[in-house]
């Protein structure tokens, strides 16, 4: 009896060697993300005021505006605002070419819009654009682990309330036409931090009061051709969960290979395996004892 004890405590002992063997780590791709892009080729944020003030109506439309994955090519904008031109509806915005795009990706997001022979109009001034272009573009561009990049361009000349101007590459103007009203001008502003970047090609600060008669006064923003983008965040390598041995193994020599295991590993499985054989010589002994 005491040497099957033996025998038994012996295969235990050689598992609970084998059970020290230090446990492979698992990794895991986490994935990337894709990032954002957005463009707009207008955008009027406008207070329309008539008679002295006495009624008030927001004009604030939109064309174009997209956000990836998406494109809008449309020309033409029309609004209707109660008490101006018997509430029928009016041309905000007509050009050759008014396009908006947004792309992203888990590379790279780009956002992009482009004017081409665009004219602006705002209430009380049907005969006279608020501002006319040849051509404005925007572009934003954001890659994963570069510096985001924004630009924006203008084209040929440029009217304001019927006055040709000349516009600085970047900074502001201002346009003051008798009669008519001012108009501030700010030109290709930009803007980037580490992971994103905006785009806008004109920006316009406007104040129209025609022939300062308090019958139709527009105060407020205008914008021409703006793109954003945010970058797309890189795929991360994470350790998976693992059971961790419960000795801590020796470091592994330099030149052993990636196979999970380490330095003690050759003892412990040799000294299992005496162990193992100890076990069965034992067994064999008591079994002989017994048939003697």
């Amino acid at each position: 009896m005491p040497t099957r004890r033996l025998a038994a405590a012996t295969a235990a002992a050689a598992v609970s060697v084998l059970g020290l063997l230090p446990a492979a780590t698992a990794q895991a791709d986490t994935g990337a993300t894709t990032g954002k892009a957005g463009a707009v080729v207008l955008r009027t944020d406008l207070d329309v005021s008539l008679l002295n003030k006495t009624v008030t109506a927001p004009l604030s439309v939109v064309l174009n505006e997209v956000h990836a994955p998406a494109t809008a090519s449309k020309t033409a904008l029309t609004a209707t605002l109660d008490g101006v031109d018997g509430g029928r509806p009016f041309s905000v915005l007509r050009a050759d070419v008014a396009t908006a795009r947004a792309a992203t990706d888990k590379q790279r997001s780009e956002g992009y819009s482009n004017l081409v022979n665009a004219k602006v109009h705002v209430p009380g001034l049907a005969g006279v654009p608020l501002i006319s272009v040849e051509q404005v573009t925007s572009k934003a561009v954001c890659a994963a682990g570069k510096r985001p990049t924004a630009q924006s361009n203008l084209l040929g000349s440029v009217s304001v309330l019927g006055r040709k101007v000349t516009l600085a590459t970047s900074g502001t103007t201002t346009v003051d036409v008798p009669a008519l009203g001012q108009v501030r001008l700010d030109l290709s502003r930009t803007a980037t931090t580490s992971r994103t970047a905006a785009a806008t090609a004109l920006n316009l600060k406007v104040s129209v009061n025609p022939l300062k008669l308090n019958v139709s006064e527009v105060e407020g923003q205008v914008t021409l051709a703006r793109a954003t983008c945010e970058a797309p965040v890189a795929a991360a390598v994470q350790p998976s969960p693992s059971v961790a041995p419960q000795t801590t193994p020796e470091p592994k020599p330099e030149h052993l290979a990636e196979t999970g295991g380490s330095s003690a590993t050759p003892y412990l499985v040799g000294g299992a395996a005496l162990l193992l054989a100890a076990g069965g010589g034992a067994v064999v002994l008591a079994r002989r004892r017994r048939a003697a």
